[in-house]
């Protein structure tokens, strides 16, 4: 079983509350480390430029630089991303990024990538936007490039959208066979199909319904092309928010910052008692639920983070 929290780097505005950027920073190395403290297994950065659901021009901690950052400040805990954009970095340079964070951290990376789908962001930083089903071929090539390049002394790919030739990629990871590969995204048709083929761990979400049905489209991906699916770590990413007092909870409202009502918000989310989150863990556990990699909504308050840790995690371990 895994568990997972993200660290505080501002997409969601959570730092807005704090004026100085160095105090915000603080912030994000102070929770990394309590984290760590904690017994989480590992510590996730969002890979945005700019706020949701509007940017708003305030502070968001670029992805990479902030793990590589935190993987001097930490000991334990691993470093992910829920999950890399494939569009944001040449592949080339992104295994040789995740190679170098990979050595830097201790062999403790656990590589994250996706699709991407924030078009708003891909105009304003001028990338260019293409359809769902493109960009998702450019993230099989990507995590085909990657991995030779992390394996093979001299890399040459020729794909429809990316090629390198005679590639170098020095030093290795540190991991082997590879860091764990861990593909965000719930297209049926085509993301689980690349799951299926090169993920160490998935990640979709969604109410006990939807996810159980994503359980069974991938089991029959990975049937396809002779896989165990149990060979697949299957992850789920809500937001988190716990109070040992339910009043509390009831009286704070909706914490979404999409402005989802509040029962609706608690229905798709980890909302409640750590009892009724315990429980809430177990109906998908249940449906094969084998990681829980939540944003706690509270922050930059860490009693959310706490609590998860003191008293739910210890349930399932």
């Amino acid at each position: 079983m895994i568990f997972g929290v993200f660290v505080p780097q501002g997409w969601k505005m959570e730092l807005a509350g704090i004026a100085d950027p160095r105090d915000k920073w603080a912030t994000a190395v102070e929770v990394a480390r309590l984290a760590d403290d904690l017994g989480y297994d590992v510590l996730l950065a969002y890979d945005h430029f700019h706020n949701v659901p509007t940017p708003a021009h305030e502070t968001v901690f670029e992805c990479w630089t902030t793990l590589a950052a935190l993987s001097q400040v930490t000991t334990d805990i691993r470093l992910g991303q829920m999950v890399g954009c494939a569009s944001y970095r040449n592949p080339a340079l992104l295994a040789k990024i995740t190679a170098n964070l990979d050595v830097m951290s201790g062999g403790r990376l656990d590589w994250g990538i996706g699709a991407g789908w924030y078009e708003h962001e891909y105009r304003a930083y001028g990338y260019d936007f293409p359809p769902a089903a493109q960009r998702i071929r450019m993230l099989r090539e990507t995590v085909e490039i990657v991995k030779l390049l992390w394996t093979e002394a001299d890399a040459t790919y020729e794909g429809r959208h990316f090629a390198v030739r005679g590639a170098q990629c020095d030093p290795k990871p540190l991991q082997q066979p590879h860091p764990p590969i861990w593909i965000g995204g719930g297209g049926e048709q085509l993301t689980l199909r690349v799951v299926a083929r090169h993920a160490d761990r998935s990640n979709f979400g969604g109410k006990p319904h939807e996810f159980a049905h994503k359980v069974e489209v991938l089991k029959g991906h990975c049937a396809a092309v002779g896989r165990d699916d149990d060979e697949i770590v299957k992850t789920w990413s809500p937001e988190v928010f716990i109070r040992e007092d339910e009043r509390e909870i009831l009286d704070g409202g909706t914490r979404s910052f999409w402005g989802e009502p509040f029962e609706s918000w608690r229905a798709g989310n980890l909302v409640g008692t750590p009892e009724q989150v315990c429980e809430q863990i177990q109906t998908y556990v249940e449906l094969g639920c084998t990681g829980f990699v939540p944003w706690c909504s509270d922050f930059p308050e860490t009693e959310t983070l706490r609590l998860f840790a003191e008293q739910v995690m210890p349930e399932f371990r």
